[in-house]
């Protein structure tokens, strides 16, 4: 069903490269970010919730 739908679409093979390259860079940058966040924010963080304001 679906085949028929995909083969009316031009260019169609390039999409799920796209797709992949999204998720690849924001893998990686979500992973760059993790490495270099300073431990100082990730401690506010995590206290967040039991902070009172």
């Amino acid at each position: 069903m679906f085949k028929y739908y995909f083969e009316q679409i031009h260019n169609v093979e390039i999409w799920p490269i796209i797709s992949l390259s999204i998720f690849f860079v924001f893998f990686i940058g979500l992973l760059w970010w993790v490495f270099r966040v300073d431990r100082s924010y990730i401690d506010e963080m995590k206290n967040l919730p039991f902070d009172e304001h």
